[in-house]
C-alpha cells in the first residue's frame, strides 16, 4: 500500500528558470510515468502474492515478510544515491539504466526457483527502482517547463489508480496465470519506457559532471539499516538468540558513524548524501519521525491483513485484493480530496486523515471477529485508505515548508528514503507482531489469526496516535501555500 512520493532530486539545490516546453512531452510523461508504475505496482504485490510464493518455493515464515521488505529496503538504501547519479551521469541516461536493470530483475523475479533466488531479485529490484524512480521529478521539469503544474496534475491520478489496481491486478493474475505473471506484467510495461525514453525525454548536461559518488556514506548508511532492519524480521523465526539484539545495538552507533562523516564531508566541502543541516530544524526531524510512523503503519498492517484474510481465512490471492479493494479505492478519492485541500487547510488536512485513519481501525477492531464476512470489512477499510489518502500528496510538501530552496532537493530525497526504511520497519515490526501471535500459520485457527490482527490493529491506532502529535509540530502551512 505504500507509494513513492514524487520528489526533487536530491543534489537540485540551486533554483534554475524553468526551462522551455518540450515538443514531445506528453509522449515523454507517459513514458516517466510508466517507469514510475513499475515501482508502485511492485511495492504493493507483497501483501497479496506472498503467501501463494511461499506456498510454490517454501521458505520460512519471515520469508512473507522479507517478499515486501527486501525491496523497500533496498529502495530505502539506492534512494540516497539515486538522485545524485542523475546529477553525475544525466536524468536520461540514469532512468534507462533504471528501468533496464528494473525488467532483467523482474524476469529474475519470475525465473526463481528458491527463496533465496526470489529475495535477491527482489533486492536487486529495490536498488534498480531507486535509480529509477529519482529522476522523474527533474525529467518532468524539462519536458514541460513552465507548464509543468499541468504534468503533475495527472501524475496524482496516476499514482492514485496504481494504488487501486495494484493489488487487485496481483490477485487476478496469481490466480489465473501463478504468482510469476506479477513480475513478467513488468516487460511490456518497462518495454514501453525504455524505447519512448531513449527516443524522447531530454538528453541535457549533467549538473555534476566529474564529481565522485559518496561510496562509503551509502555502505555506512546500508549497513545501519539492515543491521536495524533484519533482526527484527528473523527474531520471532529464531526464537530471538543473543545476535540479534547485539545487531539491533549495533544499528546504532553506525548510524551515528554514518551522520559523523556526512558532516566531515559537508566540513571539507564535499558532496554529501544527506544534509544535515536541514535537521537543525524542529519541524523538518519532526517530519522525518512522523514519516517513518506512517508508512510504518501503512506497510505492516497492510501486510497483516493479506496474511489473516489468505492464511487465517482461506482466502484466495483475488478474494483477498477484492477484500482490500474499498481500502484502495478510498485511497485514491482521498488523495484527490487532500491535493485539493491542502493549500486551504495546512497541516489540518493531515490531522483529518490520521482521525479518519483511527476511525477505520477502531471499527475494522469493533467487526475482526466477523471478519470472514466481506460486508463487514468495507467500512472500515474504506475509511482508513480514505484518511489514509488525503495525507499522501500533501505530506512531504508540508514537512518541507519551512526550508530554504536550496535545502529541498536533498531534504526531498531524505524523505523518500526513509519512506521506505519507514515501510521496512512497519513490516518487520508489525509482521513479527503479527506471526508471532498466530505461533505456527501452517496449524493455527481462525480465533488465533483475529486474535493476532487484533493485536496489530491497536499497535496500529497506538502508532497512528503518535503520527497525529508528531503532525503538530510540522510547518502549519504547505511549501505551496507558503510561496
Amino acid at each position: 500500500m505504500t507509494a513513492i512520493l514524487e520528489s526533487p532530486p536530491q543534489t537540485a539545490d540551486v533554483p534554475q528558470a524553468p526551462p522551455q516546453v518540450h515538443p514531445r512531452r506528453w509522449l515523454g510523461l507517459f513514458a516517466i510515468l510508466s517507469a514510475d508504475l513499475l515501482n508502485l505496482l511492485d511495492s504493493t504485490i507483497g501483501t497479496i502474492a506472498a503467501p501463494a510464493i511461499r506456498s510454490d518455493l517454501g521458505g520460512s515464515t519471515s520469508t512473507l515478510q522479507w517478499i515486501a521488505a527486501g525491496y523497500t529496503l533496498a529502495m530505502a538504501v539506492g534512494l540516497l544515491v539515486g538522485g545524485r547519479l542523475g546529477d553525475m551521469y544525466g536524468r536520461r541516461r540514469m532512468m534507462v539504466v533504471g528501468v533496464a536493470g528494473f525488467l532483467v530483475a523482474s524476469a529474475l523475479c519470475a525465473a526463481s526457483v528458491s527463496p533465496e533466488m526470489l529475495l535477491a531479485s527482489r533486492v536487486l529490484q529495490g536498488l534498480f527502482g531507486a535509480v529509477m524512480v529519482p529522476q522523474s521529478f527533474g525529467l518532468i521539469r524539462e519536458l514541460f517547463g513552465g507548464e509543468v503544474g499541468k504534468a503533475f496534475a495527472l501524475l496524482g491520478p496516476v499514482i492514485g489508480l496504481a494504488t487501486v489496481l495494484g493489488p487487485v491486478v496481483a490477485g487476478l493474475l496469481t490466480d489465473l496465470a501463478g504468482w510469476r505473471m506479477i513480475f513478467l506484467i513488468n516487460v511490456p510495461l518497462g518495454a514501453f519506457a525504455l524505447i519512448v525514453g531513449r527516443r524522447v525525454l531530454p538528453a541535457s548536461e549533467p549538473s555534476a559532471r566529474g564529481q565522485r559518488l559518496d561510496v562509503k556514506g551509502a555502505l555506512l548508511a546500508a549497513a545501519g539499516m539492515f543491521l536495524l532492519v533484519y533482526p527484527l524480521t528473523q527474531g520471532h523465526e529464531l526464537g530471538w538468540p543473543v545476535w540479534t539484539f547485539v545487531l539491533l545495538a549495533a544499528s546504532v552507533p553506525t548510524l551515528a558513524i554514518f551522520v559523523r562523516y556526512q558532516a566531515g564531508r559537508a566540513r571539507q566541502g564535499r558532496s554529501v548524501l544527506v544534509r544535515l543541516g536541514v535537521f537543525a530544524k524542529r519541524s523538518y526531524g519532526s517530519g522525518v519521525a512522523f514519516v517513518i510512523a506512517f508508512f510504518g503503519v501503512i506497510s505492516g498492517f497492510s501486510l497483516a491483513v493479506g496474511l489473516l484474510l489468505q492464511l487465517g481465512l482461506g482466502y484466495s490471492p483475488l478474494q483477498a485484493s477484492l477484500t482490500m479493494a474499498p481500502w484502495a479505492a478510498g485511497a485514491f478519492i482521498g488523495s484527490a480530496l487532500g491535493a485539493t485541500a491542502m493549500a486551504n487547510l495546512g497541516r489540518h488536512v493531515l490531522h483529518i486523515g490520521l482521525a479518519l485513519m483511527t476511525a477505520g481501525l477502531v471499527l475494522l477492531l469493533a467487526v475482526l471477529d466477523e471478519a470472514a464476512d466481506f460486508g463487514t470489512l468495507v467500512t472500515p477499510f474504506a475509511v482508513f485508505g480514505f484518511g489514509m489518502g488525503m495525507i499522501f500528496v500533501p505530506l512531504f510538501d508540508i514537512i518541507v515548508g519551512d526550508l530554504g530552496d536550496d535545502e529541498i532537493g536533498s531534504a526531498s530525497g531524505v524523505l523518500t528514503s526513509v519512506e521506505q526504511l519507514g515501510a521496512s520497519l512497519g513490516i518487520a515490526v508489525l509482521g513479527t507482531v503479527f506471526l508471532g501471535s498466530v505461533g505456527s500459520p501452517l496449524h493455527a485457527t481462525v480465533p488465533e489469526f483475529v486474535g493476532a490482527a487484533e493485536i496489530v490493529t491497536v499497535i496500529a491506532i497506538g502508532l497512528t496516535v503518535v503520527t497525529f502529535a508528531l503532525g503538530f509540530l510540522l510547518p502549519k502551512k504547505s511549501r505551496q501555500a507558503a510561496h
